[in-house]
């Protein structure tokens, strides 16, 4: 590794945990979910969070818009809610002359991070106002096409899908999300630092160390991370063991699994792979490294089917095995 090199790997370790440790100010615990979060950060992604209220997801991004010094804003999903009310729509105005004309008058959308607040209450049309957002960093409008400034984060918590009044994310949208992250409740300690936390006078203040240039320039450096090709090869393997009847499939994704992962899943195995890798002070990506990101990356990627459903699998269990029956190096034939 050149000094450059390891000067760069270095710089974003430390920006990395700078964010993390910032966070941990106004977060108690939770140290994985932030951990992820920040990854589909750096890495150009998006977040699903799944829990249930009051967890602090909202403050969690709040909170993460104030140490980036990023432009932040909060769409309440309802079931009333509309694609004009988070993308924008033209409206009738008056210019200087007199004359009245369309002006476009921007939604919540055109922020640098933006908290989807309990996304699947909203009908399924309206939760896809948000696809090309998404993926293309645009939104069009009669015609025109309006680009959002870089960088770009969603976060959209959601309740669990059990829960009255809620709408399945389409397959589309879901495939869209870097990582789905699963919060669970704080354990015995941790509910007591919140409390103190939040029920004295003493109010915990975070501190900007990070700004948008920095942070696109740490988005290179994470692409700059050399993956060796036996490593690519484990990526696409595990991929095509989410397949059902593939080459590669499992016992439990033939019987409970519709529909696999798409290739976008590789793209997230690899990208979230290269931040682990300079995490742990490596510039170069292991198979371990892999193996980490598959539940976060995959689990919202497998679509069951209804046996699954039925028999209550998870796709967890699904994605335990996949990892468990995917070797990690194989002869590859002549």
């Amino acid at each position: 590794m050149s000094d450059q090199t390891a000067a760069k790997a270095s710089e974003f370790k430390k920006r990395f945990h700078q964010i993390k440790d910032e966070i941990a100010k106004v977060i108690v615990g939770h140290e994985d979910i932030v951990e992820g979060v920040l990854t589909c950060f750096f890495a150009g992604g998006h977040a699903l969070l799944e829990g249930v209220p009051g967890l602090g997801k909202t403050l969690l991004i709040k909170t993460l818009s104030e140490v980036t010094h990023l432009d932040f804003s909060r769409i309440q999903f309802t079931p009333d809610l509309m694609p004009a009310d988070i993308i924008g729509t033209d409206m009738v105005a008056v210019n200087e002359h007199g004359n009245r004309e369309f002006k476009f008058e921007r939604g919540p959308v055109f922020a640098n991070l933006l908290l989807a607040d309990e996304i699947n209450r909203a009908t399924p049309k309206t939760q896809s106002a948000l696809l090309e957002a998404m993926q293309e960093k645009s939104v069009t409008v009669g015609g025109t096409r309006y680009g959002l400034d870089e960088p770009f984060l969603v976060m959209a918590t959601q309740n669990p899908l059990e829960m009255e009044g809620t709408y399945p994310l389409p397959e589309a949208q879901l495939d869209r999300f870097f990582f789905k992250l699963l919060l669970e409740y704080p354990g015995r300690e941790e509910l007591q630092t919140i409390l103190t936390r939040t029920t004295s006078t003493e109010i915990p203040e975070t501190s900007r160390v990070i700004d948008a240039g920095e942070i696109i320039d740490l988005r290179q450096t994470v692409k700059e991370v050399p993956v060796a090709p036996h490593v690519y090869d484990y990526a696409v393997r595990l991929i095509l063991a989410t397949h059902p009847g593939g080459e590669f499939s499992t016992t439990s994704v033939n019987q409970f699994v519709r529909v696999g992962s798409s290739p976008r899943g590789a793209q997230v195995l690899v990208l979230g792979a290269k931040i682990r890798a300079l995490l742990n002070d490596r510039f170069n990506v292991s198979f371990d490294d892999i193996s980490r990101m598959v539940h976060a990356g995959l689990r919202h990627r497998l679509i069951l089917n209804f046996e699954g459903e039925a028999e209550g699998v998870t796709p967890d269990q699904v994605i335990d095995e996949v990892i468990e029956s995917t070797p990690k190096s194989i002869e590859v034939a002549a």
